[in-house]
């Protein structure tokens, strides 16, 4: 979660709330690839979580950071919560249980996305390892029940926390215990928004299928290829899923804003105090009708804040926002930008990857949405396999790069980050499959040896 808005413009109407979003179209020369990945981080003795306060623990990371980086440094209420680069626009930031965030600046190329994943693992290494902090790169932790979980000291965790018991089973898992990989990209228009978010939206369980790796819970197989993805679907049901509405006739930056308008708050932000309104209507406050900030209206702040509580497998803010997709190891983070860039950045990819999606219905889309979890690329949309789905998006995605032809120093173009997805297709089995598999082989029945082989 990139660090809170602060901008105090009061809103008077509706119009507003759709200009804010429509202000986020450029022109293509302008498009950028932003990539955020989390990262769970543990004890390097013990293999045990890492709390917050003490000579070891997250805080202390996040000072030695500020040292190293030169970052703004992001307060709450006396305590360090997360930096931010002034001058490239990057945050790291801290969800719930400590789960180290990067959130890259935007970059022109996969390429400059890879390097930034590298200089930032590298830079968290150095500060880390001195103070026996690792980092891994799967789903969920493996091993950990949520009572271990430590605590971060963020007012609007404690809000959620407190709420989401009371609006599904799993939210709390979600917070404490997930980790994702995202890739934000941008649109040039209300029409190419469109087209975008429902290419996106159909063929995210492609991505969730293809980076499944969260299939132990305590220790154990939990029934799962990601598990984290299972979760999703029952966290909070008004602020998650499948968009249905984004397929229909009319879907435009309006029909967002009055989805958005209906999704339960969490909190208002005023200074550095969170307000608890959890499960109160953005429309009521818009109104004047919030009774614990009697007669005031929202705010951009307020509204940005608002779009960053809301769920749905893919996210509209400014730029749309790809997340189906399993926390992972380093070298697969750029192949979900190379994958999504591919299939969204090039017209003649878009239109192809429309092409694979195009006819499925609400219900279809739906039942493939529940099934990958579970089965992976054995889930079925019609009479095909995800794994279909999924190999022929890379081949689509790959010839999108190659169009882009933007290559690096050695003159290689953004294809070649494909490769860690190209190796999943040819062995036919998804990340998770693999761990299982060393599970029940090498592994002898237990987690631990994923704190060696899925660290960064």
């Amino acid at each position: 979660m990139a660090r809170d808005q602060i901008d105090m413009t009061p809103l008077t109407s509706r119009d507003e709330l759709v200009a804010w979003l429509a202000a986020g179209a450029k022109p293509k020369r302008d498009f950028r690839i932003g990539t955020e990945h989390e990262k769970t981080p543990f004890t390097l003795t013990g293999h045990r979580p890492v709390p917050y306060a003490g000579a070891r623990g997250i805080g202390a990371l996040l000072e030695g950071m500020k040292l190293l980086l030169g970052w703004e440094p992001i307060m709450e209420q006396g305590n360090i919560i997360g930096l931010y680069d002034v001058t490239g626009g990057g945050a790291i930031s801290l969800e719930p249980g400590g789960q180290f965030e990067l959130s890259g600046a935007p970059v022109e190329t996969v390429h400059h996305t890879a390097a930034e994943v590298m200089a930032h693992l590298a830079q968290v290494r150095e500060v880390a390892t001195p103070l026996g902090i690792g980092f891994l790169g799967l789903g969920m932790t493996p091993s950990w029940s949520r009572t271990e979980i430590p605590v971060m000291p963020k007012g609007r965790y404690q809000i959620m926390t407190r709420y989401m018991p009371k609006v599904g089973t799993l939210g709390l898992d979600m917070m404490y215990r997930t980790c994702t990989v995202q890739t934000n990209l941008d649109f040039s228009s209300e029409a190419d928004m469109v087209t975008k978010l429902r290419v996106s939206v159909a063929l995210q369980p492609v991505a969730t299928a293809l980076f499944a790796n969260s299939p132990f819970t305590e220790g154990k197989p939990n029934g799962f290829l990601s598990f984290r993805s299972e979760i999703w679907r029952d966290t909070d049901n008004a602020r998650a899923g499948m968009l249905p509405f984004a397929f229909e006739d009319g879907m435009g930056f309006e029909r967002w804003v009055d989805y958005a308008l209906d999704v339960p708050m969490y909190f208002i932000k005023r200074g550095e105090r969170y307000i608890d309104v959890a499960g109160s209507s953005f429309r009521d406050f818009f109104d004047g009708r919030n009774p614990l900030v009697p007669g005031e209206r929202p705010t951009l702040s307020d509204w940005a804040n608002h779009l960053s509580t809301i769920f749905p497998e893919v996210r509209l803010k400014r730029y749309l926002e790809m997340r189906g997709a399993d926390g992972a190891p380093w070298h697969r983070i750029p192949a979900l930008s190379a994958f999504w860039v591919g299939l969204l950045y090039d017209d003649e990819a878009l239109s192809a990857a429309w092409d694979i999606a195009r006819h499925w219905t609400v219900a279809e889309r739906q039942a493939l949405r529940d099934d990958v979890p579970r089965l992976g690329f054995k889930a079925r949309i019609g009479n095909r396999f995800l794994f279909e789905l999924a190999r022929d998006c890379l081949k689509v995605a790959h010839a999108g790069l190659r169009r882009r032809a933007r290559v690096d120093h050695l003159g290689r173009d953004e294809a070649r980050y494909l490769e860690p997805l190209d190796h999943i297709i040819e062995s036919g089995r998804t990340p998770a499959e693999d761990m299982l598999q060393k599970f029940h082989g090498a592994w002898g029945g237990s987690v631990e040896p994923a704190y060696e082989e899925y660290a960064f």
